[in-house]
């Protein structure tokens, strides 16, 4: 049976030592490669890849769609994770709408 294309893969700005990952920029760098700019000239991120802080650690939210729609781009990511020894968690698994609030916005917390 094909693994379901719903729900999240949660890349945590946490080494496997457990030390914070720097820059601490890391994830709006990485979450900045599928973004666009909007008519408005700011900088939109894609639903399907979004930095978030979750429980004060900076985090990159995927979502699994992605591994369909662009397998190499998700492999690029858990690729990223692995090679700097980050926590790779699955995130919630069941279909919903996800919106990813702009950059600054103070919003990206979940």
């Amino acid at each position: 049976m094909a693994e379901s294309i719903f729900g999240e893969v949660i890349i945590r700005g946490i080494t496997r030592q457990g030390k914070i990952f720097r820059p601490s920029d890391w994830a709006d760098r990485l979450a900045s490669i599928l973004s666009q700019v909007g008519h408005d000239n700011r900088l939109r991120y894609s639903t399907q890849l979004c930095p978030v802080t979750r429980e004060g650690v900076r985090c990159v939210v995927i979502q699994r769609i992605l591994e369909a729609e662009d397998p190499r781009m998700f492999k690029f990511l858990l690729d990223f994770a692995d090679s700097n020894e980050l926590e790779v968690l699955p995130g919630r698994q069941n279909e919903r709408p996800f919106t990813c609030p702009l950059p600054n916005s103070g919003q990206a917390n979940r």
